[in-house]
């Protein structure tokens, strides 16, 4: 039987009354981070992304929300701790929306990128990505569809590197673009790589460790199934 992924792709704004029940289960850790974010937009984001991934999370486990902790590993990737160490979670957001992936498998990355409207993804992907990639992204049609294959071809690299809880920077010239297994400098392995519908401006892509299949689940809400 294959592993199984699920993903929740989710609005960033939620009324005033979603988002005290959010930051109600968040640890005093993640509220001082919360605290310190410059924007009460950017403050609330946050918010809601730590606080889907504790709800999300306890759901999966039968555990209270607030009361499941993480451990950072080497590089910063954060791993549910004491029983509830099976799950493997992972969360980004951008723009005005979430995703938080769980599996129960395989380590797991999940990325989320919002096409950005300006800025230059014909230089930067010159100067970051395999030569194949740059002229992928240069070959877009328009600077809509140039920053689109930038923002996908970053989802994925992302999504492979927080499953493998390595760093970005040695793995941004591994090639992503065709594929469905890629293969990380740092730390070394195969990573499956899913890229997700998404709405119009935004780019996902979700990666287990391995080269094993899997299926993806993809909601866009938080449903009821307490």
């Amino acid at each position: 039987m294959r592993d199984a992924v699920r993903v929740w792709i989710l609005a960033a704004a939620v009324p005033a009354d979603a988002l005290a029940r959010y930051r109600a289960v968040l640890d005093a850790d993640e509220r001082d981070r919360a605290a310190r974010l410059g924007t009460g937009a950017l403050r609330d984001r946050f918010t809601v992304a730590h606080g889907a991934l504790r709800v999300l999370a306890g759901r999966a486990t039968g555990a209270p929300p607030a009361a499941l902790t993480w451990h950072r590993g080497r590089y910063g990737k954060p791993a549910l701790t004491g029983p509830w160490s099976g799950l493997h979670t992972s969360l980004s957001y951008s723009g005005d929306l979430v995703a938080v992936a769980l599996s129960e498998g395989r380590p797991v990355g999940v990325d989320i990128q919002h096409v950005a409207p300006g800025g230059d993804p014909v230089s930067a992907s010159a100067r970051f990505f395999h030569p194949r990639e740059a002229r992928h992204v240069a070959a877009g049609p328009g600077r809509a569809g140039r920053a689109l294959r930038f923002a996908r071809l970053w989802a994925r690299k992302e999504a492979a590197v927080k499953a493998a809880g390595g760093r970005l920077w040695p793995n941004l010239g591994m090639p992503v673009h065709r594929g469905d297994v890629v293969e990380c400098v740092d730390p070394a392995g195969p990573y499956r790589l899913t890229d997700l519908r998404t709405p119009a401006g935004y780019a996902v892509a979700v990666a287990l460790t391995g080269d094993r299949q899997y299926t993806v689940e993809c909601r866009t809400d938080l449903g009821d199934d307490r």
